[in-house]
């Protein structure tokens, strides 16, 4: 199904990505194993990555917003 879909120019990798993401967000890595057939150390990277900590990323993009801000004014 995947190459059928690649070869009408339709990414799928990205959309299961995303879906993964999103699953492991809300699922522990042991539920998300076993729902998704994967291996647990498997499910336990993509929920580790799902719930990384975005703080500093978010603080810079802030601080590039501020500073653009005040670059107009």
């Amino acid at each position: 199904m995947t190459q059928k879909l690649n070869r009408h120019d339709i990414p799928v990798r990205t959309a299961r990505n995303g879906a993964l993401a999103a699953l492991a967000a809300d699922l522990p890595s042991p539920i998300l194993a076993d729902v998704t057939g994967m291996h647990r150390h498997t499910a336990l990277r993509w929920v580790a990555y799902a719930r990384r900590d975005r703080s500093e990323y978010l603080a810079a993009r802030a601080e590039e917003v501020t500073g653009s801000r005040s670059q107009r004014s």
